[in-house]
């Protein structure tokens, strides 16, 4: 080979490959994990230089455009639990967190999308002590035991299927038609830390859900692998009839079907009632240290 292109093509490959330090990521399986697993390293350390961010990033947090360095992810924090959603098919990750801490207790989930080996978008929705129906101990306790593990090839429901049973049940609160929703049984919903069920077959996420608020501005994560779709939404318009807009996430876990789990939060201040639509009392945490 030429002594003096030899060079130049290690130069090229430098070049090309992943910037030093960084696992590959990409629209994969494998690589949207890694793209969740840098994430959850930057968040417990409250550091994003690990972070291969790409050049425009989009942050926001709960509905809101910001610069990512006044953001929580700068906040460290130990997660006491986890679970993520890969979506190949959009190139997109969702991890719902719980942090226990007693002085500074979460919930979060954490949409991120991918785009030629770079995070491009980072959204993430929290609640903490002060907002709607959060409850640490509780979500802490029912979200970890439940079981989200792999669904059999043979077994999995397709991506319309559910997308089609997450917005069946969001579309229940404007319309009033649950008959039209895949209620499964048992079904478990845990919201912010209240929770439904008793452990009975019986139980059923059927209960409390009010009509008339349109939940409003979806975007989805899917992953057919586990049976699982969240949507990113607001819980009504904003509008003085129909809910308080307020930002809002439903996790769903689906099995033949039918909805199994169903976790929500929202970032609404001392809401009271079912229409979240309540005064607003307590002071939002400092998102940094």
């Amino acid at each position: 080979m030429n002594r003096y292109l030899f060079p130049w093509m290690a130069l090229a490959g430098a070049l090309l490959a992943p910037a030093a330090g960084y696992a590959q990521i990409s629209c994969t399986r494998e690589g949207l994990q890694a793209a969740a697993d840098l994430y959850l390293a930057a968040q417990t350390k409250g550091d994003v230089a690990g972070l291969p961010l790409a050049k425009g990033l989009g942050y926001v947090e709960n509905f809101k455009p910001m610069n990512i360095d006044e953001g929580l992810i700068h906040k460290a924090m130990k997660i006491d639990h986890q679970r993520s959603l890969l979506d190949t098919a959009t190139c997109q990750t969702y991890t719902e967190m719980i942090v226990g801490d007693k002085d500074a207790p979460y919930a979060l989930g954490t949409r991120l999308r991918v785009n030629h080996g770079l995070i491009a978008e980072i959204e993430m929705m929290w609640t903490t002590t002060g907002y709607w129906g959060f409850n640490v101990d509780n979500y802490l306790k029912y979200t970890s035991s439940e079981d989200w593990g792999v669904i059999p090839t043979g077994k999995r429901d397709t991506r319309d299927t559910l997308v089609h049973a997450a917005s069946a049940y969001l579309d229940a609160f404007l319309e009033g038609k649950k008959d039209l929703v895949p209620w499964g049984y048992p079904c478990n919903r845990t919201e912010g830390g209240m929770h439904t069920g008793k452990g009975a077959p019986e139980d059923s996420c059927d209960v409390g859900v009010p009509s008339g608020v349109n939940i409003a501005n979806r975007h989805f994560v899917v992953d057919e692998t586990i049976g699982s779709v969240v949507a990113f939404c607001t819980f009504g318009a904003g509008g003085p009839n129909g809910g308080s807009g307020a930002p809002d996430t439903h996790l769903f876990r689906v099995e033949n079907g039918k909805l199994r789990w169903v976790h929500t939060m929202t970032h609404l201040l001392q809401a009271a009632g079912p229409g979240r639509g309540g005064p607003r009392r307590a002071a939002p945490p400092a998102n940094q240290q």
